[in-house]
């Protein structure tokens, strides 16, 4: 059983900085494509980045272009655990965040514009709040 847990998220002013991570249990990050998404109510549910281990100890981040050059996203194998560090956060940035995993590596390569709908293993979600 792969299980999910988000913590990390608050209330900043825009501007600043925040740091998600997602521990996980059940298996080990580097077996799948991980990646955090992002909701607001009433609207589509969004991908932020994904990260895919390439090689031992290598790995690649994808990113939408909303998030591209602000959001950095990254494992730690010893905690096994997934991170993403949000810079320059922007009022837009608001929302639930939700760490997801799935076996299928193609899907973090397609993680800008994607709404997660083939991702099986989900967080319950982080609330970040940016203000102006």
């Amino acid at each position: 059983q792969v299980e999910l847990v988000e913590s990390g998220g608050d209330s900043v002013q825009a501007g600043g900085s925040l740091r998600l991570s997602c521990s996980v249990s059940g298996d080990t990050v580097s077996n799948f494509c991980m990646a955090w998404f992002r909701q607001v109510p009433g609207k589509e549910r969004e991908g932020v980045a994904a990260i895919l281990p390439s090689a031992p100890d290598t790995f690649y981040g994808y990113y939408s272009d909303s998030t591209k050059g602000r959001f950095s996203i990254g494992e730690d194998n010893d905690k096994n655990m997934l991170t993403l560090h949000m810079n320059r956060l922007k009022v837009e940035d608001t929302a639930m965040y939700y760490c997801a995993a799935a076996r299928s590596r193609s899907l973090c390569t397609r993680i800008n514009g994607a709404s997660g709908t083939d991702f099986p293993y989900w967080g319950q979600g982080t609330q970040v709040t940016v203000s102006s």
